[in-house]
């Protein structure tokens, strides 16, 4: 006994059992009922959508006899008669199915056509079905556009493709046409565990989610891997043979490489693309599972209340969303989906696998900053180590004794006094210069310790070529002046400057004409190039009846806006005559405008850069306002 596939064992034969056509299924259902045919139905869609099941329903709801042979034409079919039962076996003589990528000729074509003059031998109907018809030439379509613009009563066209940009526009005319889409990976999985219920056969919910996914919109192909799958796992369906025969990504290694991204460690995210080289696992389908990681994860941060904590899986993305920030997670996933492009391009996949995966952390939001930091640390640290490793011949820093005399480190200023621990150097002395008394010579009165510095203040910096003009005492072998390290200050943020208010000069007419074109924008009286003459244009003069206008660009002085403008003031109450003429222009309603938004721009600028709080912001984080990201806020 031969096997009969599930997809042809589990194809509709009634609307009823179409899944995820709806759309398709009542427009159809309700023209039957209503007896409103067309001549010629147009269904397109990608493969397995069911462009074929839906011609065959159709002929048989157009042929069907009924179960006592006293039927007709019906939305419900019974499946019992001979016109039924020959159309599902495929051998209905009224019912002719043309594939057009084999029988792409004029020659095929008006032989097909031939048989139209021929009324219907057991059925209501004759149906003509060609399958592909995109492949057709042109001088078949040609042929066929007289038949197919009025056909007999008795005939029917059904036409199906998969790429109707391919049909000629005379062709889709003559049609109604109808969509089938893809279906959604949750309507598969359904109809998948209805099937596998039917036949038996035990399966786990995820692998179906993976043959649903592997399907990509169709049917016959989720149920053509389900065939497979099947017997690849010995007459049942587990997640883990699933996965091996697809040769998916586990979903795990997807959730390591982008928690490793999102902590910027480079390190686990080369460990595991080398872990799916070694099992062999794809480098694209591992780009498809990020990116679907990567949307739902979007979805989730945009939307909280989306989050399905219900499965492990949505508990890992839901933890992964709030761990990324909103921005990486866009970038990611357009990194994503432009490198697996790139995949074929590079020499090994694994290795562009990698290269794509450690692009995010290249372009990481804000790694080019911590770069630039680094190095300037980096910098810091050499300069300070310079400074510690001075030559000999430098003189030793200055402290300050117990009775507050200065002295260079390891001499004393007196033979008689112990020298006490060092002290920091005070901030206020600007770089002594030490010396030894002489002998026999008094001490220096004490001076009283002066109090520190507070926290902030700048050490003067002492220039190295300024130390010969200072006033010095007699050289010294062991003293020496000391030379101040320059101390990094950043720079105060610059600030934007302020938006100019352009200049305006009134005029007489300037407020009329204002008031006036207000008017007609807010009654919506005068639009596109009529509503940019009367913006743009200022009242020069205006007598009885006579208005002046001056713009300065010619291409609004045109004779069909002059006129549209004449008629919208006449409605307003001003019944005038217009003359347009080409000049400068220093007071319209369009300057007015810009001035008025330049003045509410300013006066925005100013709230924020006089806030106290942004100002303490800027002194003490260095934050910096982004130019033109100010904003005044519209009173409706």
């Amino acid at each position: 006994m031969s096997y009969l596939v599930l997809a042809r064992k589990y194809r509709p034969r009634t609307f009823s059992q179409m899944v995820g056509q709806e759309h398709v299924v009542q427009a159809l259902t309700n023209a039957l009922e209503q007896q409103r045919l067309h001549h010629a139905y147009l269904f397109t869609g990608t493969r397995g959508v069911g462009k074929t099941t839906v011609s065959r329903i159709l002929a048989k709801s157009l042929n069907c006899q009924g179960p006592d042979g006293q039927g007709g034409i019906t939305a419900t079919p019974c499946g019992v008669c001979q016109a039924c039962t020959e159309i599902d076996a495929g051998r209905f003589v009224d019912y002719t199915e043309l594939d057009a990528a084999s029988n792409r000729g004029v020659d095929e074509v008006q032989s097909l056509l031939e048989q139209a003059v021929y009324k219907p031998v057991q059925g209501r109907f004759k149906v003509f079905m060609i399958d592909e018809v995109h492949m057709l030439t042109g001088h078949a379509f040609n042929a066929m556009l007289k038949t197919l613009e009025e056909p007999p009563e008795y005939l029917k066209f059904v036409l199906a493709t998969t790429d109707p940009q391919k049909v000629p526009v005379t062709v889709l005319s003559r049609c109604l046409q109808f969509n089938l889409r893809p279906m959604a990976p949750e309507t598969m999985q359904e109809h998948l565990a209805r099937v596998l219920e039917t036949e038996a056969v035990p399966a786990d919910a995820q692998a179906l989610r993976l043959l649903s996914r592997a399907a990509r919109g169709s049917m016959r192909d989720a149920l053509s891997l389900t065939d497979q799958a099947i017997a690849f796992g010995a007459g049942q369906l587990r997640e883990a043979a699933v996965r091996t025969m697809l040769g998916s990504v586990d979903r795990s290694h997807v959730f390591r490489l982008v928690e490793a991204l999102a902590q910027g460690d480079g390190k686990t995210v080369v460990e595991t693309s080398e872990d799916l080289r070694l099992h062999g696992l794809s480098a694209g389908a591992a780009l498809e599972e990020m990116s679907l990681v990567l949307q739902r994860m979007a979805v989730v941060q945009a939307v909280p209340e989306a989050a399905d904590t219900r499965d492990e899986e949505g508990a890992a993305i839901a933890r992964l969303a709030a761990l990324m920030p909103a921005d990486e997670t866009q970038l990611l996933y357009s990194i994503c989906l432009h490198g697996r492009g790139e995949l074929g391009l590079a020499p090994d996949e694994y290795a562009a696998l990698t290269m794509v995966l450690l692009r995010l952390l290249a372009f990481k939001p804000g790694a080019a900053q911590k770069k630039t930091l680094a190095k300037a640390d980096h910098a810091e640290s050499a300069g300070v180590r310079a400074a510690h490793h001075q030559p000999t011949n430098t003189a030793p820093l200055p402290t300050r004794d117990a009775d507050g005399r200065l002295a260079v480190r390891g001499e004393s200023p007196h033979p008689s006094v112990s020298s006490s621990p060092p002290q920091p150097l005070r901030s206020d002395v600007a770089a002594p210069t030490a010396r030894s008394p002489a002998p026999g010579a008094a001490p220096p009165s004490p001076q009283p310790p002066r109090p520190t510095a507070p926290p902030g203040h700048v050490l003067p910096v002492v220039e190295p070529r300024q130390a010969g003009t200072r006033p010095s005492a007699a050289p010294s072998a062991n003293n020496g002046e000391v030379v101040g390290v320059p101390v990094r200050v950043p720079p105060e943020p610059a600030r934007e400057t302020p938006s100019a208010v352009p200049s305006v000069a009134p005029t007489p007419d300037g407020d009329f004409w204002q008031d006036t074109v207000q008017q007609l924008v807010e009654r919506e009286a005068i639009t596109a190039l009529v509503r940019e003459l009367a913006l743009q244009a200022q009242l020069v003069a205006r007598d009885e009846g006579h208005w002046m206008l001056r713009v300065e660009r010619e291409s609004l002085n045109q004779a069909v806006a002059r006129e549209r403008l004449r008629n919208a003031l006449q409605a307003l109450g001003h019944a005038v005559d217009l003359s347009v003429e080409v000049g400068t222009v220093t007071d319209s309603p369009a300057r007015r405008n810009a001035a008025a938004a330049a003045r509410r721009q300013q006066a925005a600028e100013q709230i924020i850069y006089n806030d106290p709080f942004v100002q303490q912001m800027q002194r003490e984080f260095g934050a910096k306002i982004v130019p033109g990201s100010i904003k005044p806020v519209e009173k409706h």
